[in-house]
């Protein structure tokens, strides 16, 4: 059987010529896609690689400080003000309680300027603020004005323990009592806040008898179990004298803090009570509770033995607070009374920060010493200011040397240079430096020229024993009367003049005076 091929149609030829022309098209065309694609990647617009804004390299981001934040509201808030519009009661009471905790007495009383008067006698918390701010910051008369001007101040203690509490850190007693009497007047209940400021003015009157009314107006009242409040009886029943009282109290506290613990210890050492501030140290340490900064430094001022200091100054370096202010000068204070001065030295020199009190006690202990001046000179090189009791010290070294032109020097350089007025203590020392030194008649001029005020015992009591060092009967009788009436039951004058009139012969005299001495019960 024949198989005749057949050539392929004209049909299917073209439709393979057109399939294989529109393939090649297509490749063309992707072919030049690609080549248009890559010279547009190859030549495309480079930017360059970023950089910080110059203006911007090393800047520091600002920061505003508390007080620049409170004087840009006190700003705005003028200026609202200024231009009429309304501002609500309670911005006004949380600006001044700002005032208050950033102390800014100042921006507080511009606020005091923009607040209507009606607002101040009509809204309490507003009124309260401001008398807290005033009393707080030392303007208690301001305080006062505007606490008398309150319409509603029977609504709230606030105000009340606000000026209580300013007359008590100004030391006027009398007036912070004569306001919790006022409030018993005026129906006002106290509360746990009042009770501890009026006994500290009580105790700073050393008025027991008031105090133990309050005492018993906090039974009353029924505070007689609040810490925060038996605290401060304990304080003041210490400070009034009664150191058994204050120890009932203090024994009927329930949960003792370390405010209960530090002011029974400090009450015991105030009172000479060696024995038992040790004892209550041991108690508390053994409750799980810390002496503070205050009472260790307390302790150590009253302690006379060095064992003692030596053992709190271990326990004090096992707790890492040795380089506390008040507990450093405190133990150069323990070391130079038990005649350790080199280790006062030591501790001085390794202090990491100096204030006036480290600077009066490393001189004080070198009184007698040359070493005394020159701790002075340093104490000037690190801008530290001298005061009273520093010039006491050095003033008193150079009596003990002799060194009379640098004495004087010093007086002068208090006066003049740093603007100190002189105490009796400062006089009595040039009377000791010019009686040591023999120069009695000086010091005698001294008193009667120099003084700015009447000489007192210290004063005529140095020159009375210049007299008894030298022998000058004249000025030692005048010194001796002067004394006989300062002080007529101090036998010690007694006997200065006994020994001066002894170095003379002149035991007529000695027996008058002895016979003066009898009649006086000495």
């Amino acid at each position: 059987m024949a198989i005749i091929l057949q050539p392929p149609s004209f049909n299917s030829v073209s439709v393979i010529l057109r399939c294989s022309s529109r393939e090649r098209k297509n490749k063309k065309q992707k072919q030049l896609l690609q080549k248009q694609f890559h010279r547009q990647k190859s030549s495309s617009v480079r930017f360059p690689k970023s950089s910080p804004t110059p203006l911007l390299i090393n800047r520091r981001p600002f920061t505003q400080t508390k007080i620049q934040a409170l004087e840009a509201v006190v700003k705005d808030l003028e200026t609202s003000v200024k231009n009429g519009i309304n501002v609500d009661a309670e911005l006004f009471s949380s600006l001044l309680e700002t005032c208050f905790h950033l102390k800014a007495i100042d921006h507080g009383i511009r606020i005091h300027r923009l607040i209507p008067r009606n607002v101040l006698l009509k809204n309490t918390g507003v009124s309260s603020k401001l008398v807290r701010l005033y009393a707080l910051y030392g303007d208690i008369d301001t305080a006062h004005q505007l606490f008398d001007q309150m319409s509603k101040r029977e609504e709230s203690t606030f105000a009340w323990n606000s000026l209580i509490s300013g007359y008590v850190e100004l030391g006027q007693y009398e007036d912070a009592l004569a306001l919790y009497f006022q409030m018993e007047e005026e129906g006002v209940e106290p509360d746990r806040f009042t009770f501890p400021r009026v006994l500290k003015a009580s105790a700073g009157m050393g008025l027991i008898q008031i105090g133990e009314a309050m005492h018993r107006d906090v039974v009353r009242v029924g505070f007689g179990n609040d810490t925060f409040v038996l605290n401060a009886l304990v304080d003041m029943y210490a400070k009034c004298g009664d150191i058994v009282k204050a120890r009932r109290v203090f024994d009927h506290i329930a949960r003792r803090d370390s405010v209960s613990w530090n002011s029974m210890l400090t009450a015991y050492i105030r009172h000479g009570l060696l024995v038992e501030a040790v004892e209550m140290f041991c108690r508390m340490l053994d409750d799980g509770f810390l002496p503070d900064a205050v009472a260790v430094s307390t302790i150590l001022a009253g302690c006379s033995s060095l064992n003692i200091g030596v053992q709190i100054h271990g326990w004090v370096i096992r707790q890492g607070i040795e380089w506390n202010l008040s507990i450093a000068n405190a133990l150069i204070i323990v070391y130079s009374n038990n005649g350790k001065l080199d280790q006062a030295r030591w501790l001085f020199e390794k202090m990491p920060e100096r204030d006036v009190v480290s600077w009066n006690s490393i001189i004080s202990c070198h009184c007698n010493f040359p070493e005394a001046l020159a701790y002075f000179e340093q104490m000037e090189s690190s801008r530290i200011l001298p005061d009273n009791i520093t010039f006491v010290s050095v003033l008193s070294a150079c009596a003990h040397m002799g060194l009379v032109e640098d004495g004087k020097r010093l007086f002068s350089l208090m006066r003049e240079k740093y603007k100190i007025r002189p105490i009796m203590e400062h006089y009595a020392c040039m009377v000791n430096l010019y009686g040591r030194s023999g120069l009695v008649d000086e010091a005698y001029n001294f008193i009667v020229e120099g003084m700015e005020f009447e000489a007192g015992p210290t004063v005529w009591g140095a020159l009375l024993y210049a007299c008894c060092l030298h022998g000058n009967i004249e000025i030692g009788e005048i010194a001796a009367q002067k004394l006989f009436e300062l002080e007529p039951d101090n036998e010690h004058n007694f006997q200065l003049l006994i020994k001066i009139y002894s170095k003379a012969g002149r035991f007529e005299d000695v027996k008058r005076v002895q016979k003066m001495m009898l009649d006086r019960g000495l």
